[in-house]
């Protein structure tokens, strides 16, 4: 039997099509039944190392190998009285423009201390452009039971090297106190209830 010209075939395959039982999926109803795969690349998220401190070291590398453009890293020193992470820099400024972004994975390749991944969030539509460019607090992950929000100082005795080999892991007492302390001094002063201004 000779072969049927390619349109009758093509056809074919598409009455065949027609009537296979549809698989629709409810969303977002029934999104919760149809969860993303393990692997999938989703929003970004900066990591914290286990007592707290980020761990970007302000870089910049993951902007270099974004090939949309899509982040923006300002770094900046990090000091005795202000410290946010365990290597010399901290991302003070950390941007990521999803209008731009392709979701590809190169940023997390980049990244030497693992400081970004992406999580299995999906779900990043929004209504105006403006909140569709992220900024650090958006993307910083959540203080976990352990962690002291920072800044404050490293766990003593170790430097950044034990941080990024795992060897960190915990808040200590001493971290815990300094930013009980931290906080104490940072409170405003009371507010005169008859003049509306504070205490000198």
């Amino acid at each position: 039997m000779p072969d049927l010209p390619q349109p009758v075939r093509g056809f074919g395959t598409t009455f065949r099509t027609m009537f296979k039982k549809v698989n629709t999926e409810q969303y977002p109803e029934e999104k919760d039944q149809y969860p993303p795969k393990p692997r999938f690349h989703g929003r970004h998220q900066l990591n914290r190392h286990p007592d707290g401190l980020e761990k970007c070291i302000g870089c910049e590398l993951c902007a270099w190998a974004c090939p949309a453009d899509a982040i923006y890293v300002e770094g900046a020193p990090n000091t005795e009285e202000e410290r946010f992470s365990p290597g010399e820099r901290y991302g003070r400024v950390y941007q990521i423009n999803y209008l731009r972004c392709i979701l590809c994975g190169l940023c997390i390749e980049a990244c030497p201390t693992r400081a970004l991944t992406m999580t299995n969030e999906y779900e990043l539509a929004d209504t105006t452009r403006a909140s569709l460019i992220y900024e650090k607090t958006d993307l910083l992950g959540p203080l976990l039971p352990g962690m002291v929000a920072p800044p404050h100082s490293m766990v003593e005795g170790t430097d950044d090297g034990d941080y990024y080999r795992g060897e960190v892991t915990g808040a200590t007492d001493a971290q815990r106190a300094e930013a009980e302390a931290r906080a104490g001094s940072a409170e405003p002063d009371p507010v005169d209830v008859n003049t509306g201004t504070g205490e000198k």
